[in-house]
This record gives C-alpha cells, sequence and structure tokens, in this order.
C-alpha cells in the first residue's frame, strides 16, 4: 500500500520531509542521513542496536560492513544506532581516466604516464580532427556544469595534482581538513582556466548536466574524460552501437609529479532505514535485510532469479530495501581469466562472466561489460591496480550531519562549485579561490570543520 510515491531521490527526499513534518510516518522510514538525526532527535523512531544484534544474519553483519563499519557509525549517534544502511557500492564513486583508444592510434599517441601526457592528449584531441570530417568540432575533456559525480567529473583531474575537491583529508597533524579550501586546488584550478581558454574544452560546459555532455560523446565528439567505472556502460555503449570502430579504455590517474597518487572515493551509502517508534515489530526490518542478502549475496543465493533474471532488468529493485556491496568480482574473473577454468565461478561473478562470454561471441552490445570487467578493464585491471598500488583514499568523514552542516552545507557547496566555474571560465582570477576559502570558513566552515573534528577525535579513541 502505498500512501504516495515520487519520481527520483530528490522528489523522494522533498516528499519525506513533509511526512517527517506533519507526524504521518511508516513503521519502517527510508531516510538520509540529515533526516535520520532529525528523527532521532525528534524522538521520533527507536534505537535498533539491540534488535540488529539478536536478529541480524551473520551474512547481513557481514554484506553491511564488507568495507569498514562507516555505514553504521553514519547512524550511529550517542551510540545508540538509529537505522540500517541501504548499501550502495563506494568503489562507483571512484574516478578512471577514459581515453578512446582508436583516437589514440589515429594520432600515433601513447597511453599516459604522468599529467603533461595527459594534458598533451587533450590538446591533440581538440586540434588534429581524431575524427577526420576536416571540421574543429571535438573536444579535448569533457566536464558538466556540477563540475564532479560519476560522468564527466573533475575529481580525477585534481587528485592528479594531488587536490581532493570534496574530501575530507587528514593534515600532518591528524586533525580533519577540508580538501576544497586547501592551497592544492589552486594550479588545477589554473590548469583548467587554461584548458578552457584554448578552446579545448566545450564553451558551453558551464550549463550542461551530465546527461547533456554525454550527447558529446555519444555524437562522436569527444575522446577523453574522467569518470566511474561503469562509464562503459553508458554513455560509451551508445557510442560503440552507432559506431562500432569507436574503442575506449579506463586508464589509471597519473600524477603532476613523482609523487604516488591518490584517488579519493566516498561512502557510497546515502540512505538508511529507520524504525517508527510506535513500530510493533521493529525486528521486521532486520529480518527483510536478512532476506534480501540471502536471496543476492549469501553462499546459496540466487542471483539469477533475485538479482538479475533473464529478459529483467534487475528483480531487486522491486524491493522495499536494498543491499549492493562492493564486491570484488574482478578478483574470481582475473583468476578465471588466468586459469580459462570458469567453473567455479558464481552469483554476480558468474553473471557477468557469462555476458562477456556473450559479447566475445559476437554481441557487441556487451562491448561495455567487457570494457568494464574483463582484460584491461576498469576493475579488472585499473581498479586492480589502485588497490595493489595503495592509491585509493576514502573520505575520512563518515559521520551523521553535524548541527552547522545541515544548515550551511548546501549553501556552501553552491558557493564552492560557482567560484570554481568562474576561475575555470576565466571569469574571475586565481586570488578569488582566496576570498573563497576566507568566505567558506566564515559562513559556516570553520564551525563544521570543528564538529567534525570533534567526532573524528571520539571515533579514534
Amino acid at each position: 500500500k502505498y500512501d504516495w510515491i515520487a519520481k527520483g531521490q530528490e522528489q523522494f527526499t522533498q516528499k519525506m520531509n513533509i511526512a517527517i513534518s506533519s507526524g504521518d510516518l511508516p513503521d519502517f522510514i527510508p531516510v538520509t542521513s540529515i533526516q535520520l538525526k532529525q528523527l532521532a532527535e525528534a524522538d521520533m523512531i527507536t534505537d535498533i542496536k539491540d534488535v540488529y544484534e539478536k536478529y541480524a544474519s551473520e551474512d547481513t553483519k557481514k554484506y553491511l560492513t564488507l568495507q569498514g563499519t562507516a555505514p553504521l557509525d553514519a547512524a550511529t549517534i550517542d551510540g545508540k544506532l538509529w537505522g540500517l544502511p541501504q548499501i550502495k557500492p563506494s568503489y562507483d564513486s571512484i574516478d578512471y581516466l577514459w581515453i578512446r583508444l582508436d583516437w589514440l592510434e589515429k594520432l600515433g599517441l601513447d597511453a599516459p604516464k604522468t599529467m603533461d601526457d595527459v594534458l598533451n592528449i587533450i590538446e591533440v584531441f581538440a586540434t588534429k580532427d581524431p575524427d577526420g570530417n576536416n571540421v574543429n568540432d571535438t573536444v579535448g575533456l569533457v566536464v558538466h556544469k556540477d563540475l564532479f559525480g560519476y560522468y564527466a567529473s573533475l575529481t580525477g583531474f585534481f587528485n592528479g595534482y594531488h587536490a581532493y575537491p570534496n574530501t575530507w583529508i587528514e593534515d600532518e597533524n591528524g586533525k580533519l581538513v577540508y580538501g576544497s579550501v586547501q592551497p592544492e586546488m589552486k594550479t588545477p584550478l589554473l590548469k583548467l582556466q587554461e584548458l578552457y581558454k584554448k578552446g579545448y574544452m566545450d564553451k558551453e560546459f558551464g550549463v550542461k548536466d551530465f546527461y547533456k555532455v554525454s550527447e558529446t560523446v555519444i555524437a562522436g565528439k569527444s575522446g577523453l574524460h574522467y569518470g566511474a567505472s561503469f562509464n562503459s556502460l553508458w554513455p560509451l555503449q551508445a557510442l560503440r552501437d552507432i559506431d562500432p570502430k569507436s574503442d575506449w579504455q579506463a586508464f589509471p590517474i597519473v600524477s603532476a609529479d613523482d609523487k604516488p597518487v591518490k584517488v579519493t572515493y566516498n561512502m557510497g551509502t546515502t540512505t538508511w532505514v529507520a524504525v517508527n517508534k510506535n513500530a510493533k515489530n521493529p525486528e521486521a526490518l532486520v529480518k527483510l535485510f536478512n532476506m534480501f542478502v540471502e536471496k543476492c549475496w549469501s553462499e546459496n543465493a540466487q542471483y539469477d532469479y533475485y538479482f538479475y533474471p533473464p529478459n529483467a532488468e534487475g528483480t531487486w529493485k522491486l524491493s522495499p530495501i536494498s543491499v549492493l556491496p562492493d564486491i570484488d568480482i574482478y578478483t574470481e574473473i582475473k583468476e578465471a581469466e588466468r586459469t580459462g577454468d570458469a567453473s567455479k565461478l558464481k552469483g554476480a561473478a558468474k553473471y557477468t562472466w557469462d555476458l562477456m562470454e556473450l559479447y566475445k561471441a559476437g554481441d557487441d552490445k556487451l562491448w561495455g561489460v567487457w570494457r568494464g570487467n574483463g582484460g584491461e578493464g576498469a576493475t579488472s585491471a585499473t581498479l586492480e591496480k589502485y588497490i595493489s598500488g595503495n592509491h585509493l583514499m576514502m573520505n575520512k568523514y563518515v559521520g551523521p550531519p553535524t548541527p552547522t552542516l545541515i544548515e550551511k552545507w548546501a549553501t556552501l557547496t553552491k558557493m564552492q562549485n560557482e567560484v570554481f566555474t568562474k576561475i575555470i571560465l576565466g571569469n574571475a582570477g586565481i586570488e578569488e579561490f582566496d576570498k573563497f576559502v576566507d568566505d567558506w570558513n566564515k559562513l559556516g566552515g570553520e564551525a563544521i570543520t570543528q564538529e567534525v573534528n570533534e567526532w573524528y577525535s571520539n571515533i579514534k579513541k
């Protein structure tokens, strides 16, 4: 029985805010971290720590903490557990350097080993007519108006210069500082300003979201961007469907100097399920989680039936809760490729392997699966290099939202992206960054940093 429905997470969050205000809430309440804290402070939900410990299966506890306790920590306030995390893959937020291989070959370029190599590829892709139509209509570096996230992101570009936007990192004193306001941001911002001035970026990127920007790729007018592992599935597969000669590969982020690169990523989990204070059976929520994990991820999981059945997009999407952990299937697939024996594969690994075999047999619509998971794919090769080389750095702040963060964060983030965009467009000099840092601190950033470090000092005890 649906009291109401919503289209997309943003609308869902807005409608849930209205429901919270009215007090008209179901027994189990899917919420953001801010809503979770509001409900806890309003005494509208119940602590489920004991219920979780008593009823959660070993598999549930395993998959809710597969990459550490951060998703549970984020729902823990004053030692009480206020919700169970709807786990989503953290690795999905890792940036890779996606480059069009057929253009590299055509223009006689090698895979990049340094940021100078990357900058050269951007220039050549923008100026040397890689699509061969005798028109100056290609883009060197694709970026969307929000600058960061999943496709046509700038996070990986900044990481190459040891700058960490939108990420809480440890300073030399063991304190957390916000990467977006550190002086390391200046060099990559100036580099981007230079690229834009030379015409190597889309002149209108400041008004295009990543869906609109994807049209540049699908039209065959770009050959390099930073983005997630699943970019081979979208939007690159859409180009491949039109132009089967197009071929892309995910390369590791490279460093601007001899210092090892660190690639940042965030905890993927963004929603939790809380239990109404008046619910008669709080343990039922834990049992729902147990069932989902059992059917999709356990030793006896029926992956082909419950998660990705034939000729369906995914039965799991009908579930009121979900657990989508980072499962390193690439290690199993790599071993099967090495030995030539896929008989031991099951679940997600077997499903992915079977799709790759169909690609090898001639189904080019599965090229994206192959480029993501097989051979020199994003996860099979590049993620493996990130992990084995200790190149990954997770956002250090995974706690519940602080009071000032709840009040000020949206304003601070909007100001940040506006200032960064102005600098890149050349509408402001780099001195605008210093003013932004001062404003950021005065308008709430300093208070948020203090609150974040109070949490961090308690976590480290």
